[in-house]
């Protein structure tokens, strides 16, 4: 084994993540993957390894760990305090870490998900072709706990030139999410659209990586009775009784109430980051007509020069 991170304790939800496994949908496995794909990717960068690389996502937690061998790593998304070997560490940042050194990533000051990316990635044996934990089909590894042993990857490739990016942004303003209308947006009133748009909704505490439970007014059905289960997609905002909620990574492959619209991968990442309270609104983007085709009889030459 090329060296591991030994766990020696942990707080909330800590599972590894890579980019997920798609394509089982018609095999009823999900895709799952990091929540926040944005700061997934940037721990990555910062230690060498690619954005594919297993890293630790931790969700309203803690984690104490020991690396078994020298290595570098970097902690982003939801900011929190970081010690190496009882040295304070800046985040968003690569630090380099002593054999036998305690890495302790406290509870994020704002924010909900902080990744831990360690140079090579998190080697857990993968299933179906990913490292990651999907919470909902129980596939994929264990969720993180005290005594786990995790290997570290001998993958890993050069050093970015900037050895820090930009931290998350603040979590006080009202979060606007890209919105695409469809596929059963006509299964609502016209007036639950327009309070779709208008309202300003409140993440729910019960949200969790399956989806985000948003707290608002009702949306008023036009079309009553029942919907035949059809397929969903992350960033799907399916409607049930109780409310929108919005598919986050380990989303279940099929559902069986009308979804209103779909958020785009950028905004559910920021969405990820949501904590229950956080105010969310929607900015709806409709998809544009296809161009006309082309006809044949039209002549870009000058007048007079045919």
């Amino acid at each position: 084994m090329n060296g591991a991170l030994k766990i020696v304790s942990t707080a909330g939800l800590v599972t590894v993540q890579d980019h997920g496994r798609p394509g089982y949908a018609s095999m009823g496995v999900g895709v799952s993957g990091a929540a926040d794909r944005r700061s997934h990717d940037s721990a990555n960068r910062l230690v060498g390894n690619l954005g594919s690389a297993a890293t630790l996502e931790i969700t309203f937690g803690r984690l104490q760990a020991v690396a078994t061998m020298p290595t570098w790593i970097a902690v982003t998304g939801a900011p929190a305090p970081v010690t190496v070997g009882g040295r304070d560490v800046p985040t968003s940042s690569r630090i380099a870490v002593r054999a036998g050194e305690a890495i302790v990533v406290g509870a994020a000051r704002s924010g909900l998900r902080t990744y831990l990316a360690v140079r090579g990635g998190v080697a857990v044996d993968p299933v179906l072709g990913s490292r990651s934990t999907d919470t909902l089909a129980r596939l994929g590894p264990p969720v993180v706990g005290a005594g786990a042993v995790l290997p570290i990857g001998p993958d890993f490739g050069e050093f970015p030139i900037a050895d820090f990016i930009a931290e998350h942004p603040a979590d006080d303003e009202v979060l606007r999410l890209a919105l695409t209308l469809g596929p059963r947006d006509d299964w609502f009133a016209s007036a639950a659209l327009e309070r779709l748009v208008t309202a300003t909704w409140t993440v729910d505490p019960s949200s969790d990586r399956v989806g985000v439970r948003l707290d608002g007014p009702v949306l008023e059905r036009r079309i009553a009775g029942e919907l035949a289960s059809e397929g969903v997609a992350v960033g799907s905002v399916q409607v049930p009784p109780s409310g929108p909620i919005v598919f986050l990574d380990d989303h279940p492959v099929t559902g069986g109430y009308p979804v209103i619209g779909v958020v785009d991968r950028i905004s559910l990442d920021q969405l990820a980051q949501a904590r229950p309270g956080r105010r969310v609104g929607f900015d709806v983007r409709r998809l544009e007509p296809p161009l006309p085709a082309p006809t044949d009889h039209i002549s870009l030459a000058p007048e007079g020069t045919h």
